[in-house]
C-alpha cells in the first residue's frame, strides 16, 4: 500500500528548490488541479486518542472516477498511512472500542486480485495490528450504516427491508430468460428522492448482528425509516432516530426512541439459532470474523417488534443523538419552529434517564443561542458536550457546559476556518477535520497543546501555488441591514485597477460561505476575477431572523444584499462596474436567475441546476412538503407561486446566459433549465443549454466536474472579460 506518487513528487521538487537557494516557481491554480486535489472526509478516533482514522478521496482523470482510500493518522507523530488499497472505496471508519479492529464500509471484492467489485456495501474490518481486510457482515441487500456495541462483540446495522423474493419491483422473467421491465406502482405521498429515485414501501431498520454466533436479530419493524443509531455505555440500549407519526411523508417530525439493544423481544420469540462456528480462535477472542471462503450469516432471526420508548414528542425535528459516558443523558438537535422548515434555527437538547430508564422532559440548552448547533458530543467528562457552532461565516468548534445555570458558549477552535466534522476520544483528544482559505481540509488533532495539522495531503500541490488573498468584508444593503461577505482578490492584481468581477451565489438558501479553502474561487482568482461572495439574507450564521427574512419572498431582500456587495466592491475601486458577471448552483442559480431579469448590469450568467417556474416543480422534485409549508398548495395560492417564478419575467433578460444541471437531478428537475434555456433561445437571447448525462444534483463523475470548470472560465472571459 503505497502513498499516492503525485503529492510525494510535488513536496520534493519544492523542497528541492528550496535546497538549492531558488526561491520556487510558483504557479496560479489550474482546472487539472482538481485532479491533485484530495478530499479528506469520515472521521473516527480510537479510545485512547493515539490514532485517527479519515477517509482521503481523489480522483481519476484516466480512469473518469474517483476512489475514497482509508487512511490512519498517529496523534502523538509518526508516518501518516493508507491502510486500504487501490481498486475500491472505503468509507464511515470506526474504531472498535477494544481498539483491536479498524472498521469501514465498502463494496470491496473478497479477491482484490482480479476480483470483481460486489454488488453490495458491507461491514470490513482490518486487525489493528496487521493483515489485509475481513469482511465482517454478509448482508444480501447490503448495509447503509452500522456502530459497535461497547464490548466490540457486536455491530448494530442499517439495513434496508429487502425486495420480496415473489415480486421484483423493477423486472420480471419472460419466455426464455430475457429479463424484461415491470411498472411501478406508486402509492406514497413522498415518492421520489434525488439520488434514490422511486421510493416504495421498503424501510430502513435497525440490526443486531453478533460477531462471534454470527447472529443477524431485527430490532425495528414498521413503515418508517430508522436511522442515526447509538450504543448506551453499557450496551443495553440503543437511541435512534425515526418518523413514527401516521403520516411521515407529509412532516419532517423525527424523534428520538429508545430499544433493547439485547435480550429476546418477547417471550414468544423462538430460540436465536445456533451459533455458526467461526475460524481461527484468536479472531473470536478478540470479537472479529473470520477470513474469506466462511459461511455466511444466517438469515435475521425471526423476532416480534420490541417495545419502543420515545424520548422526544415535540412537532419538530429531533436528531444527532449521543450519550453521556454514565449513560444517564442524551445530547441532541432539534428544531423547535419546524413551520420555518430550513430557515429554523437547530438548537442543543438534551433528555435526562432516571436508573428504570424512564426520560425526563427535554430542555434546549442554552436557549438564547440564536445560531446552528451541530454534530454534538459529549466530552469525556460528561458534564459538557462539544459542538459545530455555525457563526458569521465561520465553523468552529465549541463547548457548552450542561451544569450550569446560565451555559456559555466557549470556543476551544476558533479563528478565520471552517471545521467540518469531529470526534471526541475518551482520553480526551478531539479530531477534526479543519480548513482555511489556504488550506484545503486535512486531518488535525485538538488537545491540550493546541490544533495541530497532521495529514497534509495537499501540502505538496498548495506550497506549488501562487493562491489569492481572501478578505472577509461587511457593509450595508439599501434598507439598512448589516451584510457580509468574502472577497477574492486576484493574483495579478494591480494596486488602483479595477478587476473583471464575478458575483458567485451560495445554494441552500439555508447555508454560508466560510473561511474554508475554496478551489472556484481560487480558480477564478487564478484567471484574472475578482470574485466576490455575499451571505445575503436567507443564510444561515447569522441568526434566524436573518435566515427566515426571505420565507416566501424569494429574490427581493437577497437580491439587494448581493448588489450591494458588489456596489460595495466597486466603491472600493476594487471591480469594474463594465465587467461584471455572475452566476450560481442551486439555489445560487435560482438567485442568478432574480438578479438577470432586475438589472442589465452582469456581461455574462451561468444558472446551475436552477428553478425558474416553480409550478412546474410541485410533484417533479422532491420538494413537496417544503413547497407546502413556504408557498402554499399551488391551486389555492397559485398567484404567489407565480409572482415568484422567474420565469414570468423571462423577456427582461438580456444577460448572455449559460444553463448547466444534470439529467437526472429530481431535486432540481433539468425540467427547469430547459424551460428557461427555450425561453431565451425563442427570444434571440445569447445562451445555451449543457446537460450532463446519468448525473444527478451534483455532478459526480470528474470529466463532468472538468468540463463545468472549463466553461466557466469559457462563459466569463467570452462575455465578462471580453475575448
Amino acid at each position: 500500500m503505497l502513498r499516492p506518487v503525485r503529492s510525494i513528487l510535488a513536496i520534493s521538487g519544492f523542497v528541492a528548490a528550496a535546497v538549492a537557494g531558488q526561491e520556487p516557481l510558483l504557479r496560479p491554480l489550474a482546472v487539472d488541479d482538481m485532479f491533485r486535489l484530495a478530499s479528506v472526509g469520515g472521521l473516527a478516533i480510537s479510545g485512547d486518542g493515539s490514532a485517527i482514522a479519515y477517509t482521503v478521496t481523489t480522483l481519476d482523470e484516466e480512469k473518469d472516477t474517483s476512489e475514497t482510500a482509508l487512511w490512519v493518522a498517529l496523534t502523538e507523530g509518526g508516518e501518516t498511512q493508507p491502510w486500504s488499497g487501490a481498486g475500491y472505496s472505503a468509507s464511515r471508519p470506526r474504531f472498535s472500542p477494544d481498539g483491536l479492529w479498524l472498521s469501514f464500509l465498502s463494496s470491496r471484492p473478497v479477491d482484490l486480485v482480479g476480483g470483481k467489485e460486489d454488488a453490495k456495501v458491507q461491514v470490513w474490518a482490518f486487525r489493528r495490528a496487521g493483515g489485509d481486510a475481513r469482511k465482517l457482515t454478509e448482508v444480501e441487500q447490503g448495509v447503509e450504516g452500522y456502530e459497535w456495541s461497547p464490548d466490540s462483540r457486536r455491530l448494530v446495522l442499517v439495513i434496508k427491508d429487502p425486495e420480496p423474493k415473489e415480486f421484483d419491483a423493477t423486472t420480471s422473467k419472460g419466455a426464455g430468460s430475457e429479463t424484461k421491465p415491470r411498472p411501478r406502482v406508486i402509492d406514497r405521498l413522498q415518492f421520489k428522492r434525488d439520488y434514490q429515485g422511486y421510493l416504495d414501501h421498503r424501510r430502513d431498520h435497525l440490526y443486531r448482528f453478533d460477531l462471534e454466533r454470527r447472529e443477524l436479530v431485527q430490532l425495528t419493524f414498521g413503515d418508517f425509516d430508522d436511522s442515526e443509531p447509538s450504543w448506551s455505555p453499557d450496551g443495553r440500549l440503543i437511541v435512534f432516530t425515526s418518523n413514527r407519526s401516521s403520516e411521515p411523508d407529509a412532516n419532517d417530525n423525527d424523534d428520538l426512541w429508545l430499544v433493547a439493544a439485547i435480550g429476546p423481544s418477547s417471550a414468544t420469540d423462538p430460540p436465536p439459532a445456533p451459533p455458526v462456528p467461526l475460524v481461527p480462535p484468536d479472531i473470536a477472542a478478540s470479537a472479529g470474523t473470520g477470513s474469506p471462503g466462511e459461511p455466511p450469516a444466517p438469515p435475521p432471526t425471526p423476532a416480534r417488534a420490541r417495545p419502543l420508548v420515545q424520548l422526544t414528542t415535540q412537532p419538530g425535528r429531533d436528531w444527532s443523538p449521543t450519550w453521556s459516558p454514565s449513560g444517564s443523558a442524551i445530547a441532541y438537535l432539534t428544531v423547535t419552529e419546524p413551520e420555518l422548515i430550513w430557515y429554523a434555527t437547530q438548537r442543543l437538547a438534551v433528555v435526562t434517564l432516571d436508573p428504570t430508564g424512564s426520560p425526563s422532559a427535554p430542555r434546549i440548552v442554552a436557549p438564547e443561542l440564536d445560531r446552528n448547533a451541530i454534530s454534538p458530543r459529549f466530552a469525556p467528562d460528561g458534564q459538557s458536550v462539544y459542538f459545530l457552532l455555525e457563526d458569521q461565516g465561520a465553523q468552529v468548534l465549541a463547548t457548552l457546559d450542561l451544569e450550569a445555570d446560565k451555559p456559555e458558549v466557549r470556543r476551544p477552535v476558533d479563528g478565520e476556518r471552517s471545521i467540518s466534522a469531529f470526534a471526541v476520544s475518551p482520553a480526551g483528544k478531539v479530531a477534526l477535520i479543519d480548513s482555511a482559505p489556504h488550506q484545503p481540509e486535512d486531518v488535525a488533532v485538538y488537545d491540550a497543546r493546541g490544533v495541530r495539522l497532521l495529514g497534509g495531503h495537499n501540502r505538496g500541490l498548495i506550497a506549488a501555488l501562487r493562491l489569492a488573498r481572501v478578505e472577509k468584508v461587511s457593509f450595508t444593503s439599501p434598507d439598512g441591514a448589516a451584510i457580509e461577505g468574502f472577497v477574492t482578490f486576484p493574483i495579478d492584481a494591480v494596486a488602483g485597477d479595477r478587476s473583471p468581477t464575478v458575483l458567485r451565489i451560495h445554494g441552500g438558501p439555508a447555508s454560508q460561505y466560510d473561511w474554508g479553502f475554496d478551489f472556484e474561487s481560487q480558480l477564478l482568482a487564478a484567471n484574472g476575477y475578482l470574485v466576490v461572495r455575499v451571505n445575503p439574507r436567507g443564510s444561515t450564521g447569522y441568526g434566524q431572523d436573518f435566515a427566515r427574512a426571505i420565507f416566501a419572498d424569494w429574490g427581493n431582500k437577497d437580491f439587494e444584499d448581493v448588489m450591494a456587495g458588489v456596489d460595495f466592491a466597486i466603491e472600493k475601486g476594487w471591480a469594474d462596474p463594465e465587467r461584471l458577471g455572475v452566476g450560481g448552483w442551486s439555489y445560487g442559480g435560482i438567485l442568478t436567475n432574480y438578479v438577470i431579469t432586475k438589472t442589465d448590469r452582469f456581461k455574462g450568467a451561468i444558472s446551475g441546476a436552477s428553478e425558474v417556474l416553480y409550478v412546474a416543480n410541485y410533484g417533479h422534485d422532491h420538494y413537496q412538503r417544503e413547497w407546502e409549508a413556504e408557498l402554499g398548495l399551488p391551486w389555492k395560492t397559485r398567484e404567489l407561486w407565480e409572482r415568484l417564478s422567474p420565469y414570468n419575467a423571462v423577456e427582461k433578460i438580456t444577460t448572455p446566459t449559460l444553463i448547466l444541471g444534470g439529467a437526472l437531478d429530481w431535486n432540481v428537475p433539468i425540467l427547469n433549465s430547459e424551460l428557461l434555456y427555450q425561453g431565451l433561445r425563442r427570444l434571440g437571447r445569447t445562451t445555451q443549454l449543457v446537460v450532463y448525462p446519468g448525473e444527478h444534483h451534483g455532478i459526480r463523475r470528474p470529466s463532468f466536474q472538468k468540463d463545468r470548470y472549463q466553461r466557466y472560465l469559457d462563459w466569463y472571459r467570452r462575455h465578462v472579460k471580453g475575448g
